[in-house]
């Protein structure tokens, strides 16, 4: 039964490879020259020259790559739908129940037991187009270190934290839905924000050791900048933490995350080994900016907003599936766990409508880290050579609507460029004043 899905993932993957041009990679390395810069009339200027200094073929490869992944938001969706589609018509997704109840007369359990199988067909199912996007177009961009063995490994720790997160959301969303008929829309949004946040919290201390190694930075003059800098924004962490990123990927990296007392600093060692310290500390800066504003709590308000429509939106489809194809499909009623498949399908379809929404969300965020970072570090120079670094993977300078829609980041244009305008408002200040005249001798 497996051999049609498959066939069609590697379609897809095929028809995404298609869609993009796959150009040699030319890794952004060496020096990066700092622009002159006089006053608010010289920003244009200086953000152009930072930009004009990235090579044209690495500038193509970061366009190509990033536009590439447009295309791979509707094949991963329709992916989705594809096996949603398979597991309904096939029949597995009625015989997955059955087995749940032939093992257990706990409601909630026979729906764990469901859930836990989906997840493992669904992430089989999947595989080629997984393969595509996660290994082999990152290898083809140059941004993979790993072995197909050690991605194959990372996406099995992957299965079993959505076995047991994916299981505990999907069990407690339907016992909701069993319980409260009318209004688990409402309801079952409020359990997927608790799942979230618990996530959240568990994430650094338990989830990412799973993958990488975390191991605290040796004392040195950057590691007390960074914890200074903590220090100054009531952010509480005594240590800073490096992990080892480059068994996997190229890119830099640092956040601080946890909720609830799980605070952690933690950055990668792409950003240690490629970054200059003022590029370190304008990231930490930034990422410290998450925290001190309350971003995961705001994100989790505002996505919980976004996750009630769907759910609400999601609860109507449901209704009219069963109404129209139900019986036909052997499912009972819409709190039939069978039905999960359509559930699925629905929520895919509508949080690839709301990329816009859901993105904008997620941009005005960092945005807002930005600016904090920048007044927090006083590395406008620094956190512009970071964004030069990020083209590796985001694309430069994007259109308005291109950046609305599909920029999850600002683009590396508007990061240098509001750089360029924090500098240029600060050029006065006794530490820039010094930097300029340590850099012309």
């Amino acid at each position: 039964m497996t051999r049609p899905i498959l066939l069609a993932g590697l379609l897809l993957a095929g028809a995404a490879v298609a869609q993009e041009k796959t150009l040699p990679v030319t890794a952004f390395e060496g020096p990066i020259a700092t622009p002159p810069l006089r006053g608010p009339a010289d920003v244009e200027a200086a953000t152009a020259a930072y930009v004009a200094q990235l090579p044209p073929e690495a500038t193509a490869r970061s366009n190509a790559y990033f536009e590439g992944g447009y295309w791979l938001l509707l094949w991963d969706a329709l992916a989705t739908v594809a096996v949603s589609w398979l597991l309904l018509r096939a029949g597995l997704s009625t015989r997955m129940r059955d087995l749940g109840e032939r093992i257990t007369r706990i409601k909630f359990l026979q729906t764990s037991i469901y859930a836990a199988q989906y997840f493992v067909l669904a992430t089989v199912l999947q595989l080629p187009l997984a393969a595509y996007e996660g290994f082999f177009r990152e290898h083809q961009y140059g941004l993979s270190n790993q072995g197909f063995g050690q991605w194959l490994g990372d996406q099995g720790k992957f299965l079993v934290v959505n076995l047991i997160f994916g299981a505990l959301v999907v069990s407690a969303i339907y016992a909701v839905m069993r319980k409260l008929p009318r209004t688990w829309a409402a309801w079952g949004s409020v359990v997927t924000i608790a799942v979230l946040a618990l996530f959240a919290t568990v994430v650094p201390v338990f989830v990412s050791p799973m993958f990488n190694t975390f191991k605290p930075l040796p004392e040195s003059h950057l590691k007390s900048r960074i914890l200074s800098l903590a220090r100054a924004n009531g952010i509480p962490a005594d240590e800073v933490w490096q992990f080892d990123a480059s068994k996997q990927t190229r890119r830099m990296s640092a956040n601080v995350s946890g909720m609830f007392g799980t605070t952690r600093i933690s950055l990668n060692d792409n950003l240690l080994n490629r970054g200059s310290p003022e590029e370190i500390e304008s990231v930490l800066g930034h990422e410290m900016g998450h925290y001190v504003l309350n971003h995961s709590y705001k994100f989790l308000f505002m996505i919980g907003a976004v996750i009630l429509i769907c759910f609400y939106l999601m609860k109507i489809g449901m209704e009219i599936a069963q109404r129209r194809w139900g019986a036909g499909l052997g499912l009972r009623d819409t709190t039939d766990i069978a039905g999960f498949p359509i559930a699925i399908g629905l929520i895919t379809i509508l949080f690839l409508l709301l990329t816009p929404v859901t993105n904008t969300i997620i941009r005005v965020q960092e945005a807002e880290a930005d600016m904090f970072g920048l007044n927090a570090s006083r590395q406008p120079d620094g956190f512009a050579r970071a964004a030069l670094h990020l083209s590796e993977y985001r694309k430069m300078h994007p259109g308005a609507m291109e950046e609305l829609v599909f920029f999850d980041h600002p683009s590396g244009w508007n990061r240098i460029h509001r750089s360029m305008t924090w500098k240029a408002e600060h050029l006065k200040d006794a530490d820039l004043a010094s930097q300029r005249y340590e850099s012309a001798n």
